[in-house]
């Protein structure tokens, strides 16, 4: 087993997830079978009951595992299926020694950091590293570890000596360390500054670390002489040098990385130059092209309760991303904080009311994600109706879908007090039930976690359709309410179709609406396991109604062949098509 470790300096936030997924696509392009790790050093046991205010959005993975949003990243340029062991904390690891500890497997010896905590981050890497990620037999060949933070974080030390000790343990050969730091450019003198660099460098050589490759995130790529110096103080060969300067969009960098061959000194360092093939990017460059030069644009409505912080909805905006590729349009997100669509913002600032009214009114399809609490609900019951009366393309997810529900109930229905039990529990119109099987005591890992299946109740539905008429799905869950099944009936009559549950037809899955464009709601998250090569279904959905060629998504899904050319919409496509449903050609229309 190889291992390349990415860590970062200097400041938070270079990329080094990004980071981390290129590298490991580039080594998978070379003809390598890749997993990942990420560490994080806080104390949590997982991402789930963290704000993602504090930490982004909560990934989730098919075994139900709540983590890092990295982890989606990882998902997304490899293609793989993480468990939650990819993701490792300060927190499982004290919690694992521990139990030992109380068992009494240390045999009444004194439990230290040092042996005990270094040995089971060890441990724990070795184990995970050999279990395969892409649906083949035997270990993988490359394990990529990110840790969290940067060199010198106080919480991270007992990570950076058990690595420390892994790396030895290894040996040479083995073992790769990427140093992701920063050189800024000061706008007084225009100069690219090393000296940020070199005393991360200096930090993590003092805490037994050697980088073997820089990776220098700038603004424009490093000039020679910047690059003569940091190999003079850092102690690393000016080829090993690469720059992660700006680019258009996160898909250009592995390319970057390809383009100045840093998986070539990576195979070097961990000899895999014989095992290697020459890295195959063709599908991933050709992806990257269409994405550049799409110009015209759909706009997409984001009625969320996060609007001020893009990564609380990482995964949705990266579906939607993919679905508009897919469909050859320019993705235009609007964020509309669902508050600002109350009746009580147009009183204290109708400003503010007006704004978000009109982006809303402006917007070719609206998507309401999921979260929790009361906050914007009645903002997102607003822009739900709207999209129902209005024939505006809607997803909703998750409580986006709830919410549908709700509102349907008390528009339709004449149920003005329909809620969920979640902001209203004495309502006497619960659409939206409490599950019989939560904790209302713990939070983490106590709701409906992960990959749960659902199985089509009408085939000739859009979701069917999108999904290749398939008679089921398998998609990931994270949600404590659940639309209440003793309501069915009197809702399907109304023209609101329930048209996916689970395997018992208690749970209600997927929902749509009877003679409108495109109004679905699901409980799940499509989002977690949307690909840039193959869209989520149901985005993919939303970003044809909202392109207006919504048709030709449906005749086309499920139907592409390996390597072809298609006709579709009002043009032909002259690209390849993939397997994977998308077209990357110059014709007019969709292109699926």
């Amino acid at each position: 087993m190889k291992y390349v470790l990415v860590t970062g300096g200097v400041v938070s936030g270079l990329g080094k997830g990004v980071t981390a997924s290129s590298i490991g696509l580039l080594l998978q392009a070379c003809g390598l079978r890749v997993t990942s790790i990420k560490i994080d050093p806080y104390l949590n046991t997982d991402a789930g009951t963290m704000s993602p205010f504090e930490h982004g959005e909560v990934f989730v993975l098919d075994d139900g595992g709540e983590v890092d949003l990295d982890l989606g990243n990882y998902e997304r340029f490899l293609d793989s299926t993480l468990t939650r062991d990819n993701n490792l904390t300060t927190g499982k690891i004290y919690q694992a020694v521990i139990d030992k500890e109380r068992k009494g497997d240390y045999l009444g010896r004194t439990v230290q950091v040092v042996p005990h905590i270094t040995d089971a981050i060890q441990e724990w890497i070795e184990r995970v590293a050999n279990v395969p990620v892409d649906g083949k037999e035997g270990p993988p060949d490359v394990c990529v570890i990110e840790l969290g933070g940067t060199i010198g974080d106080i919480e991270s030390m007992p990570f950076i000596e058990a690595l420390g000790q892994f790396s030895y343990k290894v040996g040479p050969g083995n073992f790769c360390i990427v140093h992701v730091s920063l050189v800024p450019v000061l706008s007084v003198v225009g100069e690219q500054k090393t000296k940020p660099t070199q005393h991360s460098v200096r930090g993590l050589r003092s805490l037994g670390l050697t980088p073997n490759i820089l990776a220098c995130r700038s603004t424009k790529a490093l000039e020679d002489n910047v690059k003569t110096k940091l190999s003079q103080f850092c102690h690393v060969p000016e080829e090993n040098i690469v720059t992660l300067y700006d680019v258009p969009n996160i898909w250009h960098v592995p390319l970057l990385l390809r383009d100045q061959k840093a998986h070539e000194a990576i195979l070097k360092e961990l000899n895999l130059l014989g095992k290697a093939v020459e890295a195959d990017v063709t599908e991933w460059t050709a992806r990257t092209k269409v994405y550049d030069t799409l110009q015209e644009p759909v706009r997409i409505a984001m009625v969320g309760k996060y609007t001020g912080l893009t990564d609380s909805y990482l995964s949705v905006l990266k579906a939607l991303l993919h679905a508009s590729v897919a469909c050859h349009k320019k993705l235009v997100v609007d964020w509309v904080a669902a508050s600002d669509l109350e009746e009580i913002t147009a009183h204290e600032a109708p400003d503010v009311h007006k704004a978000a009214w009109d982006l809303l009114k402006g917007a070719d399809g609206i998507l309401v994600p999921g979260g929790f609490g009361d906050r914007g609900v009645q903002g997102k019951i607003l822009a739900t109706k709207y999209a129902r009366e209005n024939q505006v393309p809607f997803l909703g997810i998750c409580l986006g879908m709830q919410l549908a529900v709700v509102e349907f109930a008390r528009s339709i229905l004449g149920f003005e007090d329909a809620n969920s039990t979640e902001f209203e529990p004495e309502t006497s119109s619960p659409c939206v039930i409490f599950m019989p099987e939560g904790s209302t005591t713990h939070m983490g890992g106590t709701m409906r976690l992960g990959s749960r299946r659902t199985h089509f109740q009408v085939l000739d539905c859009k979701s069917a359709k999108l999904y290749g008429n398939a008679k089921f799905v398998d998609e990931r869950h994270r949600h404590r309410y659940e639309v209440n099944p003793d309501m069915i009936q009197e809702i399907e009559n109304a023209g609101l179709l329930f048209v996916g549950k689970d395997e018992t037809g208690r749970r209600m899955e997927i929902v749509e609406l009877q003679n409108h464009p495109y109004f679905v709601g699901v409980q799940f998250h499509p989002e977690f396991k949307s690909r840039p090569g193959k869209p989520s279904a149901l985005f993919l959905g939303l970003i044809a109604a909202a392109s207006g060629c919504l048709e030709a998504a449906l005749q086309a899904s499920g139907k592409v062949s390996k390597v072809s050319t298609t006709r579709v919409a009002n043009g032909t496509a002259t690209g390849k098509v993939y397997q994977n449903g998308s077209v990357y050609g110059n014709g007019n229309g969709l292109h699926h």
